[in-house]
C-alpha cells in the first residue's frame, strides 16, 4: 500500500473519530440542559 492511501485511510479515520467526538459532546451537553430544565421546572 502506498503511503498516499495510507495517508488518506488515516485522514478519514480521524475525521470519523472527530465526529462521533462531537456528536457524543453535542449529545451530553443537550442531555445537561435537558436535565436542567427538568429541574427548574419541578417546582
Amino acid at each position: 500500500m502506498s503511503d498516499a492511501v495510507r495517508d488518506e485511510k488515516s485522514r478519514r479515520r480521524a475525521m470519523i473519530v472527530r465526529a462521533l467526538i462531537y456528536i457524543a459532546g453535542t449529545h451530553l451537553f443537550a442531555g445537561f440542559v435537558i436535565l436542567l430544565f427538568a429541574v427548574g421546572g419541578r417546582r
